[in-house]
Protein backbone atom coordinates (compact mmCIF):
# COMPACT_ATOMS: atom_id res chain seq x y z
CA UNK A 1 0.00 0.00 0.00
CA UNK A 2 1.10 3.53 -0.72
CA UNK A 3 1.22 5.74 2.36
CA UNK A 4 1.78 9.51 2.25
CA UNK A 5 2.36 11.86 5.16
CA UNK A 6 4.15 15.11 5.90
CA UNK A 7 7.71 15.73 7.07
CA UNK A 8 6.47 17.54 10.17
CA UNK A 9 7.55 16.11 13.54
CA UNK A 10 4.09 14.94 14.54
CA UNK A 11 3.78 12.79 11.41
CA UNK A 12 7.34 11.45 11.46
CA UNK A 13 6.84 10.61 15.15
CA UNK A 14 3.59 8.79 14.38
CA UNK A 15 5.01 6.80 11.47
CA UNK A 16 8.57 6.22 12.67
CA UNK A 17 8.00 2.65 13.83
CA UNK A 18 5.90 1.72 10.79
CA UNK A 19 8.44 3.18 8.36
CA UNK A 20 11.44 1.57 10.02
CA UNK A 21 10.23 -1.99 10.58
CA UNK A 22 9.84 -1.66 14.33
CA UNK A 23 6.32 -3.11 14.57
CA UNK A 24 4.14 -5.84 13.11
CA UNK A 25 2.47 -4.49 9.96
CA UNK A 26 0.32 -7.60 9.64
CA UNK A 27 1.78 -8.53 6.27
CA UNK A 28 1.26 -5.13 4.63
CA UNK A 29 4.23 -3.55 2.88
CA UNK A 30 4.03 0.25 2.78
CA UNK A 31 5.49 2.37 0.01
CA UNK A 32 6.06 5.72 1.73
CA UNK A 33 6.18 9.22 0.27
CA UNK A 34 6.40 12.50 2.19
CA UNK A 35 5.14 15.92 1.13
CA UNK A 36 3.96 19.32 2.36
CA UNK A 37 0.32 19.25 3.48
CA UNK A 38 -0.87 21.29 0.48
CA UNK A 39 0.69 18.75 -1.87
CA UNK A 40 -0.83 15.89 0.13
CA UNK A 41 -4.23 17.52 -0.30
CA UNK A 42 -3.75 17.81 -4.07
CA UNK A 43 -2.32 14.30 -4.49
CA UNK A 44 -5.33 12.76 -2.76
CA UNK A 45 -7.53 14.06 -5.59
CA UNK A 46 -5.51 12.34 -8.33
CA UNK A 47 -6.76 9.26 -10.17
CA UNK A 48 -3.81 7.25 -8.86
CA UNK A 49 -4.04 8.67 -5.32
CA UNK A 50 -2.34 6.74 -2.50
CA UNK A 51 -4.40 4.22 -0.56
CA UNK A 52 -3.53 5.89 2.77
CA UNK A 53 -2.71 9.56 3.24
CA UNK A 54 -2.56 12.43 5.67
CA UNK A 55 -5.04 15.13 4.72
CA UNK A 56 -6.25 18.51 5.93
CA UNK A 57 -9.63 18.18 7.61
CA UNK A 58 -10.88 20.92 5.31
CA UNK A 59 -9.75 19.20 2.10
CA UNK A 60 -11.35 15.96 3.22
CA UNK A 61 -14.71 17.53 4.01
CA UNK A 62 -14.76 19.67 0.88
CA UNK A 63 -13.61 17.20 -1.76
CA UNK A 64 -12.63 13.73 -0.62
CA UNK A 65 -15.08 12.21 1.86
CA UNK A 66 -16.91 10.19 -0.77
CA UNK A 67 -13.69 8.53 -1.90
CA UNK A 68 -11.97 8.08 1.48
CA UNK A 69 -12.89 7.06 5.03
CA UNK A 70 -11.34 8.63 8.15
CA UNK A 71 -9.22 6.24 10.23
CA UNK A 72 -9.49 6.14 14.02
CA UNK A 73 -5.71 6.57 14.50
CA UNK A 74 -3.24 9.19 13.36
CA UNK A 75 -5.20 12.44 13.54
CA UNK A 76 -3.90 15.89 14.44
CA UNK A 77 -6.73 17.08 16.66
CA UNK A 78 -6.54 18.73 20.03
CA UNK A 79 -6.69 21.85 22.12
CA UNK A 80 -4.80 25.13 21.78
CA UNK A 81 -3.09 23.80 18.66
CA UNK A 82 -4.66 25.87 15.89
CA UNK A 83 -2.98 28.12 13.33
CA UNK A 84 -1.73 31.58 14.29
CA UNK A 85 -2.11 34.78 12.32
CA UNK A 86 1.11 36.80 12.74
CA UNK A 87 2.49 40.11 11.52
CA UNK A 88 5.53 42.36 11.90
CA UNK A 89 3.58 44.83 14.03
CA UNK A 90 0.40 44.32 15.98
CA UNK A 91 -2.90 45.50 14.53
CA UNK A 92 -6.44 44.88 15.74
CA UNK A 93 -8.31 41.87 14.32
CA UNK A 94 -10.94 44.32 13.06
CA UNK A 95 -8.36 45.49 10.49
CA UNK A 96 -7.72 42.03 9.01
CA UNK A 97 -10.04 42.49 6.04
CA UNK A 98 -7.87 45.34 4.74
CA UNK A 99 -4.62 43.35 4.93
CA UNK A 100 -2.73 41.13 2.49
CA UNK A 101 -2.66 37.63 3.98
CA UNK A 102 -0.56 34.55 3.30
CA UNK A 103 -2.22 31.17 3.79
CA UNK A 104 -0.60 27.69 3.68
CA UNK A 105 -2.95 26.44 0.95
CA UNK A 106 -6.55 27.04 -0.10
CA UNK A 107 -7.71 23.58 1.03
CA UNK A 108 -5.97 23.64 4.41
CA UNK A 109 -7.93 23.62 7.65
CA UNK A 110 -6.03 26.79 8.58
CA UNK A 111 -7.69 28.61 5.70
CA UNK A 112 -11.10 27.19 6.61
CA UNK A 113 -10.82 28.40 10.21
CA UNK A 114 -9.64 31.81 9.06
CA UNK A 115 -12.55 32.03 6.60
CA UNK A 116 -15.17 31.05 9.18
CA UNK A 117 -14.14 33.90 11.47
CA UNK A 118 -13.13 36.47 8.82
CA UNK A 119 -15.18 35.74 5.69
CA UNK A 120 -14.76 39.32 4.47
CA UNK A 121 -10.94 39.02 4.33
CA UNK A 122 -10.41 38.03 0.70
CA UNK A 123 -6.91 39.30 -0.11
CA UNK A 124 -5.32 35.89 0.48
CA UNK A 125 -2.36 34.30 -1.28
CA UNK A 126 -1.50 30.59 -0.88
CA UNK A 127 2.16 29.79 -0.24
CA UNK A 128 4.29 26.90 1.03
CA UNK A 129 3.93 27.02 4.82
CA UNK A 130 7.69 27.16 5.44
CA UNK A 131 8.03 30.39 3.42
CA UNK A 132 5.32 32.37 5.18
CA UNK A 133 7.39 33.67 8.10
CA UNK A 134 10.12 34.97 5.79
CA UNK A 135 7.72 36.68 3.39
CA UNK A 136 5.94 38.49 6.23
CA UNK A 137 9.25 39.49 7.82
CA UNK A 138 10.43 40.86 4.47
CA UNK A 139 7.36 43.09 4.29
CA UNK A 140 5.99 41.45 1.14
CA UNK A 141 2.69 40.70 2.90
CA UNK A 142 0.96 42.23 5.90
CA UNK A 143 0.38 38.99 7.79
CA UNK A 144 0.44 35.22 7.48
CA UNK A 145 -1.17 32.07 8.86
CA UNK A 146 1.40 29.87 10.56
CA UNK A 147 1.07 26.11 11.03
CA UNK A 148 3.46 23.38 12.20
CA UNK A 149 6.77 24.57 13.68
CA UNK A 150 6.10 28.22 12.88
CA UNK A 151 3.83 28.61 15.87
CA UNK A 152 6.82 27.88 18.14
CA UNK A 153 9.37 30.13 16.42
CA UNK A 154 7.58 33.29 15.26
CA UNK A 155 8.39 35.33 18.38
CA UNK A 156 12.11 34.57 18.13
CA UNK A 157 12.03 35.88 14.56
CA UNK A 158 10.40 39.16 15.54
CA UNK A 159 6.78 38.52 14.60
CA UNK A 160 3.73 39.18 16.78
CA UNK A 161 0.49 37.25 17.15
CA UNK A 162 -2.74 38.78 15.87
CA UNK A 163 -5.15 35.84 16.34
CA UNK A 164 -4.76 32.33 17.77
CA UNK A 165 -7.40 30.40 15.86
CA UNK A 166 -7.17 27.31 18.06
CA UNK A 167 -7.90 29.40 21.13
CA UNK A 168 -10.65 31.33 19.33
CA UNK A 169 -12.30 28.14 18.03
CA UNK A 170 -12.38 26.50 21.46
CA UNK A 171 -13.66 29.63 23.24
CA UNK A 172 -16.48 30.19 20.78
CA UNK A 173 -17.28 26.66 19.58
CA UNK A 174 -16.45 24.60 22.71
CA UNK A 175 -14.86 21.75 20.76
CA UNK A 176 -11.28 20.60 20.20
CA UNK A 177 -9.95 21.68 16.83
CA UNK A 178 -9.51 19.16 13.99
CA UNK A 179 -6.55 20.05 11.80
CA UNK A 180 -5.67 16.90 9.89
CA UNK A 181 -6.59 13.23 9.71
CA UNK A 182 -5.36 9.99 8.18
CA UNK A 183 -7.71 8.65 5.56
CA UNK A 184 -7.99 5.41 3.56
CA UNK A 185 -9.47 4.92 0.12
CA UNK A 186 -12.86 3.27 0.43
CA UNK A 187 -12.06 0.84 -2.39
CA UNK A 188 -9.53 -1.03 -0.23
CA UNK A 189 -12.44 -2.25 1.91
CA UNK A 190 -13.40 -1.63 5.51
CA UNK A 191 -11.46 -4.62 6.90
CA UNK A 192 -8.21 -3.42 5.34
CA UNK A 193 -8.85 0.15 6.52
CA UNK A 194 -9.37 -1.09 10.09
CA UNK A 195 -6.18 -3.11 9.81
CA UNK A 196 -4.19 -0.04 8.74
CA UNK A 197 -5.71 1.97 11.60
CA UNK A 198 -4.52 -0.70 14.06
CA UNK A 199 -1.02 -0.59 12.59
CA UNK A 200 -0.84 3.21 12.88
CA UNK A 201 -1.97 3.03 16.49
CA UNK A 202 0.74 0.43 17.13
CA UNK A 203 3.30 2.74 15.52
CA UNK A 204 2.30 5.66 17.78
CA UNK A 205 2.44 3.48 20.89
CA UNK A 206 5.95 2.33 19.94
CA UNK A 207 7.17 5.90 19.44
CA UNK A 208 5.69 6.95 22.76
CA UNK A 209 7.65 4.24 24.56
CA UNK A 210 10.85 4.80 22.50
CA UNK A 211 10.95 8.61 21.99
CA UNK A 212 14.75 8.91 21.95
CA UNK A 213 15.05 6.14 19.40
CA UNK A 214 12.66 7.96 17.07
CA UNK A 215 14.46 11.34 17.26
CA UNK A 216 17.11 10.86 14.54
CA UNK A 217 14.38 9.97 12.02
CA UNK A 218 12.22 12.90 13.12
CA UNK A 219 15.14 15.34 13.11
CA UNK A 220 16.26 14.28 9.63
CA UNK A 221 13.04 15.73 8.17
CA UNK A 222 12.33 18.59 10.59
CA UNK A 223 12.46 22.19 9.38
CA UNK A 224 13.47 23.45 12.84
CA UNK A 225 16.26 21.34 14.37
CA UNK A 226 15.89 22.50 17.98
CA UNK A 227 14.98 19.53 20.16
CA UNK A 228 12.76 21.81 22.26
CA UNK A 229 10.79 22.89 19.18
CA UNK A 230 10.49 19.30 17.95
CA UNK A 231 9.39 17.98 21.33
CA UNK A 232 6.87 20.81 21.83
CA UNK A 233 5.51 20.16 18.35
CA UNK A 234 5.02 16.45 19.06
CA UNK A 235 3.51 17.09 22.50
CA UNK A 236 0.97 19.51 21.00
CA UNK A 237 -0.13 17.52 17.96
CA UNK A 238 0.25 13.89 19.05
CA UNK A 239 -2.17 13.11 21.87
CA UNK A 240 -4.89 10.68 22.89
CA UNK A 241 -6.97 11.72 19.86
CA UNK A 242 -4.08 10.51 17.70
CA UNK A 243 -4.33 7.06 19.28
CA UNK A 244 -8.11 6.95 18.84
CA UNK A 245 -10.50 9.72 17.81
CA UNK A 246 -13.18 8.36 20.12
CA UNK A 247 -16.62 9.91 20.31
CA UNK A 248 -15.31 13.35 21.28
CA UNK A 249 -12.91 13.50 18.36
CA UNK A 250 -15.54 12.37 15.87
CA UNK A 251 -18.02 14.90 17.24
CA UNK A 252 -15.39 17.65 16.86
CA UNK A 253 -14.78 16.75 13.21
CA UNK A 254 -18.50 16.54 12.45
CA UNK A 255 -19.04 19.91 14.16
CA UNK A 256 -16.30 21.50 12.04
CA UNK A 257 -18.05 20.33 8.88
CA UNK A 258 -21.42 21.50 10.14
CA UNK A 259 -20.04 25.02 10.74
CA UNK A 260 -18.29 25.02 7.36
CA UNK A 261 -21.52 23.92 5.66
CA UNK A 262 -23.56 26.60 7.41
CA UNK A 263 -20.99 29.20 6.30
CA UNK A 264 -21.29 27.93 2.69
CA UNK A 265 -17.71 26.67 2.51
CA UNK A 266 -18.97 23.13 1.87
CA UNK A 267 -21.49 22.38 -0.87
CA UNK A 268 -22.58 19.17 0.82
CA UNK A 269 -22.42 17.94 4.41
CA UNK A 270 -20.09 14.91 4.66
CA UNK A 271 -21.77 11.66 5.77
CA UNK A 272 -20.59 8.21 6.91
CA UNK A 273 -17.00 9.42 7.22
CA UNK A 274 -15.73 7.28 10.11
CA UNK A 275 -14.75 3.63 10.42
Amino acid sequence: MRLSYSTCPNDTFIFYALANGKIDTEGIEFEISMHDIDILNKNAEANDAPEITKISSNAYGAKLWKRYVTLDAGSALGRNNGPLLVARKYFAPTEISSKSILIPGVDTTANLLFSVFFPEALNKTPMLFSRIEGEVLAGNYDCGLLIHEGRFTYQDKGLVKIVDFGEKWEQEMHHPIPLGTIIARRDIGIDKAQQVSRIIRRSIEYARTHPNEAMPYIRSYARELSDDVINNHIALYVNDFSIDLGNEGKEAISFLYQKAYEAHFLKELPRNIFL
